[in-house]
Protein backbone atom coordinates (compact mmCIF):
# COMPACT_ATOMS: atom_id res chain seq x y z
CA UNK A 1 0.00 0.00 0.00
CA UNK A 2 1.00 3.35 -0.97
CA UNK A 3 0.74 5.84 1.54
CA UNK A 4 -0.69 9.38 0.73
CA UNK A 5 -1.28 13.05 2.03
CA UNK A 6 -4.33 15.33 1.05
CA UNK A 7 -3.34 19.14 1.40
CA UNK A 8 -6.49 20.80 1.57
CA UNK A 9 -9.10 18.26 2.63
CA UNK A 10 -12.13 20.17 3.36
CA UNK A 11 -12.95 21.64 -0.17
CA UNK A 12 -15.22 19.86 -2.87
CA UNK A 13 -11.94 18.42 -4.67
CA UNK A 14 -10.45 17.11 -1.49
CA UNK A 15 -13.69 15.10 -0.56
CA UNK A 16 -13.79 13.40 -3.95
CA UNK A 17 -10.11 12.54 -3.69
CA UNK A 18 -10.56 10.99 0.30
CA UNK A 19 -13.68 8.98 -1.56
CA UNK A 20 -11.60 8.00 -4.20
CA UNK A 21 -9.01 6.81 -1.77
CA UNK A 22 -10.97 5.14 0.02
CA UNK A 23 -11.97 2.59 -2.13
CA UNK A 24 -8.11 2.33 -4.06
CA UNK A 25 -6.79 -1.00 -3.35
CA UNK A 26 -3.10 0.26 -3.52
CA UNK A 27 -3.58 3.48 -1.70
CA UNK A 28 -4.03 4.51 1.95
CA UNK A 29 -4.79 7.91 3.36
CA UNK A 30 -1.82 8.48 5.87
CA UNK A 31 -3.40 12.32 6.66
CA UNK A 32 -5.72 14.74 5.19
CA UNK A 33 -4.08 18.22 5.84
CA UNK A 34 -6.20 21.33 6.74
CA UNK A 35 -5.05 24.38 8.38
CA UNK A 36 -9.54 25.49 8.90
CA UNK A 37 -11.21 22.27 10.04
CA UNK A 38 -8.11 20.50 12.00
CA UNK A 39 -8.93 18.37 14.94
CA UNK A 40 -12.94 17.63 13.14
CA UNK A 41 -13.54 13.96 11.81
CA UNK A 42 -13.48 14.24 8.10
CA UNK A 43 -17.27 12.78 8.39
CA UNK A 44 -17.96 16.56 9.86
CA UNK A 45 -16.86 17.73 6.88
CA UNK A 46 -17.82 14.90 4.42
CA UNK A 47 -20.86 13.37 5.65
CA UNK A 48 -21.45 11.07 2.67
CA UNK A 49 -18.19 9.64 4.31
CA UNK A 50 -20.08 8.44 7.57
CA UNK A 51 -18.99 5.03 7.92
CA UNK A 52 -16.38 4.87 5.91
CA UNK A 53 -13.93 6.31 8.03
CA UNK A 54 -12.68 7.56 11.29
CA UNK A 55 -9.88 9.73 10.28
CA UNK A 56 -9.67 13.11 11.75
CA UNK A 57 -8.58 16.04 9.75
CA UNK A 58 -5.26 17.87 10.71
CA UNK A 59 -2.67 20.69 10.49
CA UNK A 60 0.52 18.18 10.82
CA UNK A 61 2.34 16.46 8.00
CA UNK A 62 4.47 13.25 7.28
CA UNK A 63 7.14 14.31 4.77
CA UNK A 64 8.16 10.94 3.93
CA UNK A 65 4.96 9.83 2.36
CA UNK A 66 5.15 7.89 -0.61
CA UNK A 67 2.39 10.74 -2.68
CA UNK A 68 1.17 14.34 -2.06
CA UNK A 69 -2.17 15.37 -3.41
CA UNK A 70 -2.40 19.66 -3.53
CA UNK A 71 -5.91 20.43 -3.48
CA UNK A 72 -5.53 23.83 -2.49
CA UNK A 73 -6.56 27.26 -3.77
CA UNK A 74 -5.12 28.62 -7.22
CA UNK A 75 -1.85 30.18 -6.33
CA UNK A 76 -1.26 28.37 -3.13
CA UNK A 77 0.63 25.04 -3.86
CA UNK A 78 3.67 27.09 -4.36
CA UNK A 79 3.78 28.76 -1.25
CA UNK A 80 2.84 25.08 0.39
CA UNK A 81 5.96 23.54 -1.11
CA UNK A 82 7.90 26.34 -0.35
CA UNK A 83 7.26 25.95 3.66
CA UNK A 84 7.24 22.34 3.62
CA UNK A 85 9.36 19.50 1.95
CA UNK A 86 9.12 16.10 1.22
CA UNK A 87 11.11 13.10 0.29
CA UNK A 88 12.88 13.14 -3.19
CA UNK A 89 10.60 10.14 -4.05
CA UNK A 90 7.00 11.29 -3.19
CA UNK A 91 5.27 11.83 -6.12
CA UNK A 92 3.73 14.99 -5.69
CA UNK A 93 0.12 15.97 -7.76
CA UNK A 94 -0.87 19.63 -7.61
CA UNK A 95 -4.50 20.10 -8.46
CA UNK A 96 -4.31 23.92 -9.39
CA UNK A 97 -3.07 25.60 -11.55
CA UNK A 98 0.29 26.84 -10.25
CA UNK A 99 2.32 24.63 -12.52
CA UNK A 100 0.41 24.29 -15.43
CA UNK A 101 1.63 27.16 -18.17
CA UNK A 102 5.25 25.31 -19.13
CA UNK A 103 7.27 28.98 -17.65
CA UNK A 104 6.19 27.06 -14.08
CA UNK A 105 7.12 23.68 -14.65
CA UNK A 106 10.21 23.68 -12.61
CA UNK A 107 9.84 23.78 -8.84
CA UNK A 108 13.00 22.99 -6.30
CA UNK A 109 13.96 19.90 -7.58
CA UNK A 110 10.91 18.78 -9.05
CA UNK A 111 10.24 18.69 -13.34
CA UNK A 112 6.21 18.58 -12.86
CA UNK A 113 4.69 17.19 -16.44
CA UNK A 114 1.43 17.82 -17.62
CA UNK A 115 -0.95 15.27 -16.31
CA UNK A 116 -3.44 14.84 -19.50
CA UNK A 117 -3.06 11.20 -19.99
CA UNK A 118 -5.31 12.04 -23.40
CA UNK A 119 -2.49 13.75 -24.42
CA UNK A 120 1.38 12.20 -23.07
CA UNK A 121 0.66 9.49 -21.00
CA UNK A 122 4.52 7.71 -21.86
CA UNK A 123 5.70 11.64 -19.96
CA UNK A 124 3.63 11.37 -17.25
CA UNK A 125 4.25 7.55 -16.51
CA UNK A 126 8.11 9.00 -16.07
CA UNK A 127 6.84 12.02 -13.84
CA UNK A 128 7.88 12.79 -9.98
CA UNK A 129 5.40 15.48 -10.16
CA UNK A 130 2.77 16.17 -12.10
CA UNK A 131 0.50 19.45 -12.91
CA UNK A 132 -3.28 18.49 -12.83
CA UNK A 133 -5.29 20.12 -15.56
CA UNK A 134 -8.13 22.31 -14.96
CA UNK A 135 -11.42 21.42 -15.33
CA UNK A 136 -12.30 23.25 -18.28
CA UNK A 137 -9.21 22.43 -20.01
CA UNK A 138 -9.59 19.12 -20.10
CA UNK A 139 -13.24 18.72 -21.38
CA UNK A 140 -11.95 20.97 -24.47
CA UNK A 141 -8.74 19.51 -24.97
CA UNK A 142 -10.38 16.12 -25.29
CA UNK A 143 -13.17 17.20 -27.63
CA UNK A 144 -10.14 19.25 -30.13
CA UNK A 145 -7.18 17.07 -29.89
CA UNK A 146 -7.11 15.05 -32.76
CA UNK A 147 -8.65 17.68 -34.88
CA UNK A 148 -5.40 19.50 -33.66
CA UNK A 149 -2.85 17.10 -33.62
CA UNK A 150 -3.80 15.93 -37.16
CA UNK A 151 -4.24 19.57 -38.50
CA UNK A 152 -7.74 19.18 -39.65
CA UNK A 153 -8.91 22.54 -39.15
CA UNK A 154 -8.78 25.49 -40.96
CA UNK A 155 -11.09 28.31 -39.36
CA UNK A 156 -11.17 29.70 -35.47
CA UNK A 157 -12.79 26.98 -33.06
CA UNK A 158 -15.83 28.31 -31.45
CA UNK A 159 -16.19 27.04 -28.18
CA UNK A 160 -19.45 27.03 -25.50
CA UNK A 161 -18.47 25.18 -21.91
CA UNK A 162 -21.29 25.10 -18.97
CA UNK A 163 -19.99 24.35 -15.67
CA UNK A 164 -21.73 23.28 -12.27
CA UNK A 165 -21.86 25.39 -8.87
CA UNK A 166 -19.24 23.02 -7.75
CA UNK A 167 -16.46 24.38 -10.67
CA UNK A 168 -16.57 27.43 -8.25
CA UNK A 169 -15.06 25.76 -5.47
CA UNK A 170 -16.41 25.64 -1.57
CA UNK A 171 -16.67 28.90 -0.75
CA UNK A 172 -20.12 31.03 -0.99
CA UNK A 173 -20.32 34.02 -3.40
CA UNK A 174 -23.40 35.62 -4.74
CA UNK A 175 -22.88 33.47 -8.63
CA UNK A 176 -23.03 30.48 -6.73
CA UNK A 177 -26.17 31.04 -4.43
CA UNK A 178 -28.52 28.45 -4.54
CA UNK A 179 -31.60 31.33 -4.48
CA UNK A 180 -29.35 33.49 -7.35
CA UNK A 181 -27.96 30.18 -9.33
CA UNK A 182 -31.44 27.85 -9.37
CA UNK A 183 -33.37 28.42 -12.74
CA UNK A 184 -30.66 30.86 -13.75
CA UNK A 185 -27.85 30.92 -16.81
CA UNK A 186 -25.13 33.47 -17.31
CA UNK A 187 -21.58 33.97 -19.09
CA UNK A 188 -18.29 34.63 -17.28
CA UNK A 189 -15.15 35.83 -18.32
CA UNK A 190 -16.12 35.50 -21.99
CA UNK A 191 -12.66 34.54 -24.51
CA UNK A 192 -10.24 34.91 -21.59
CA UNK A 193 -10.74 32.19 -19.18
CA UNK A 194 -7.70 31.16 -17.23
CA UNK A 195 -7.81 27.50 -18.80
CA UNK A 196 -7.03 29.31 -22.04
CA UNK A 197 -4.06 29.33 -21.33
CA UNK A 198 -3.00 25.49 -20.78
CA UNK A 199 -5.22 24.41 -24.16
CA UNK A 200 -2.59 27.06 -25.93
CA UNK A 201 0.29 25.91 -24.61
CA UNK A 202 -0.89 22.06 -25.24
CA UNK A 203 -1.93 23.11 -29.17
CA UNK A 204 1.36 25.05 -29.42
CA UNK A 205 3.42 21.89 -27.92
CA UNK A 206 1.05 19.88 -30.96
CA UNK A 207 2.72 22.53 -33.64
CA UNK A 208 -0.93 24.24 -34.11
CA UNK A 209 -1.85 27.63 -33.81
CA UNK A 210 -5.21 28.00 -33.32
CA UNK A 211 -7.70 30.90 -32.89
CA UNK A 212 -10.18 30.28 -29.98
CA UNK A 213 -13.26 31.53 -28.75
CA UNK A 214 -14.42 30.71 -25.81
CA UNK A 215 -17.60 31.31 -23.93
CA UNK A 216 -17.85 29.44 -20.43
CA UNK A 217 -20.89 29.66 -19.07
CA UNK A 218 -22.78 29.06 -15.31
CA UNK A 219 -25.16 26.13 -14.84
CA UNK A 220 -28.07 25.39 -12.78
CA UNK A 221 -26.42 22.43 -11.20
CA UNK A 222 -23.84 21.15 -9.01
CA UNK A 223 -21.65 19.17 -11.07
CA UNK A 224 -20.25 18.37 -14.65
CA UNK A 225 -18.86 20.05 -17.82
CA UNK A 226 -20.76 19.96 -21.22
CA UNK A 227 -19.18 21.32 -23.86
CA UNK A 228 -20.03 22.49 -27.62
CA UNK A 229 -17.20 23.15 -30.23
CA UNK A 230 -17.34 23.94 -33.55
CA UNK A 231 -15.20 24.38 -36.67
CA UNK A 232 -14.62 23.69 -40.64
CA UNK A 233 -13.68 20.03 -41.30
CA UNK A 234 -12.65 19.01 -45.02
CA UNK A 235 -13.88 15.58 -44.49
CA UNK A 236 -17.23 13.00 -44.34
CA UNK A 237 -18.54 12.34 -40.64
CA UNK A 238 -17.04 8.89 -41.23
CA UNK A 239 -13.66 10.32 -41.30
CA UNK A 240 -14.13 12.41 -38.44
CA UNK A 241 -14.88 9.50 -36.32
CA UNK A 242 -12.83 6.89 -37.31
CA UNK A 243 -10.20 10.00 -36.40
CA UNK A 244 -11.63 9.91 -32.81
CA UNK A 245 -11.79 6.19 -32.27
CA UNK A 246 -8.29 6.18 -33.28
CA UNK A 247 -6.81 8.56 -31.40
CA UNK A 248 -7.91 7.29 -28.37
CA UNK A 249 -8.05 3.76 -28.54
CA UNK A 250 -5.58 3.71 -25.80
CA UNK A 251 -7.77 6.05 -23.57
CA UNK A 252 -9.95 3.68 -21.58
CA UNK A 253 -11.67 6.54 -20.32
CA UNK A 254 -12.58 8.65 -23.36
CA UNK A 255 -15.29 7.04 -25.47
CA UNK A 256 -16.86 8.20 -28.48
CA UNK A 257 -20.80 7.97 -28.71
CA UNK A 258 -22.66 7.55 -32.38
CA UNK A 259 -25.50 9.42 -30.17
CA UNK A 260 -25.95 12.26 -29.14
CA UNK A 261 -25.02 12.67 -25.16
CA UNK A 262 -25.93 14.24 -21.88
CA UNK A 263 -24.08 15.18 -18.90
CA UNK A 264 -25.70 13.07 -16.52
CA UNK A 265 -24.16 10.07 -18.29
CA UNK A 266 -20.92 10.89 -16.74
CA UNK A 267 -20.97 12.54 -13.31
CA UNK A 268 -20.06 10.28 -11.02
CA UNK A 269 -17.52 8.82 -13.45
CA UNK A 270 -13.92 9.40 -14.54
CA UNK A 271 -15.09 8.98 -18.43
CA UNK A 272 -15.08 11.58 -20.52
CA UNK A 273 -17.97 11.36 -23.70
CA UNK A 274 -17.31 12.95 -27.36
CA UNK A 275 -20.25 13.00 -29.77
CA UNK A 276 -19.35 14.43 -33.25
CA UNK A 277 -22.03 16.19 -35.72
CA UNK A 278 -21.37 17.35 -39.37
CA UNK A 279 -23.79 19.74 -41.00
CA UNK A 280 -22.31 20.55 -44.25
CA UNK A 281 -18.44 21.46 -43.67
CA UNK A 282 -18.91 21.83 -39.81
CA UNK A 283 -18.07 19.82 -37.58
CA UNK A 284 -19.59 20.11 -33.79
CA UNK A 285 -18.17 18.44 -31.13
CA UNK A 286 -19.41 17.67 -27.91
CA UNK A 287 -17.48 16.18 -24.89
CA UNK A 288 -18.95 16.18 -21.30
CA UNK A 289 -17.26 15.17 -17.96
CA UNK A 290 -17.58 14.97 -14.37
CA UNK A 291 -15.64 18.67 -13.36
CA UNK A 292 -14.80 17.23 -9.96
CA UNK A 293 -13.74 13.47 -11.45
CA UNK A 294 -11.68 13.43 -14.86
CA UNK A 295 -11.43 17.37 -14.12
CA UNK A 296 -9.96 17.21 -10.49
CA UNK A 297 -9.48 14.13 -8.34
CA UNK A 298 -10.25 11.31 -10.53
CA UNK A 299 -7.51 12.62 -13.05
CA UNK A 300 -5.21 12.83 -10.30
CA UNK A 301 -6.08 9.03 -9.05
CA UNK A 302 -5.79 7.85 -13.26
CA UNK A 303 -1.82 9.75 -13.20
CA UNK A 304 -1.07 8.03 -9.79
CA UNK A 305 -1.97 4.99 -11.22
CA UNK A 306 0.11 5.66 -14.45
CA UNK A 307 3.29 6.81 -12.39
CA UNK A 308 3.23 3.63 -10.22
CA UNK A 309 2.22 1.21 -13.52
CA UNK A 310 -0.79 -0.02 -12.32
CA UNK A 311 -3.66 -0.77 -14.00
CA UNK A 312 -4.73 2.69 -15.30
CA UNK A 313 -8.50 2.58 -14.12
CA UNK A 314 -7.84 1.20 -10.97
CA UNK A 315 -10.33 2.34 -8.30
CA UNK A 316 -11.85 4.29 -11.41
CA UNK A 317 -14.78 1.84 -12.32
CA UNK A 318 -17.45 3.86 -11.20
CA UNK A 319 -21.01 3.99 -12.65
CA UNK A 320 -22.77 7.12 -13.59
CA UNK A 321 -25.89 8.38 -11.42
CA UNK A 322 -27.96 8.87 -14.80
CA UNK A 323 -31.20 9.16 -13.04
Amino acid sequence: MKKVGIIGGSGYTGGELIRLILQHPELEIDFVFSTTQAGKKITSVHPDLLGRTDLVLTDTINSEINVLYLCLGHGRSRDFLKSNSFSKETLIIDLGNDFRLEKSYKFKSKSFVYGLPELQKEKIKKASAIANPGCFATAIQIALLPLVKYKKFSEPIHINATTGSTGAGIGLCATTHFSWRNNNLSWYKPFNHQHLGEIHRTFNQLGAKTELFFMPQRGAFSRGIFTTAYTTFKGSLDEAVLLYKEFYSDSPFTHISDKQISLKSVVNTNNCFVHLYLHENTLLITSCIDNLIKGASGQAIQNTNLVMGWKETLGLELKAIIY
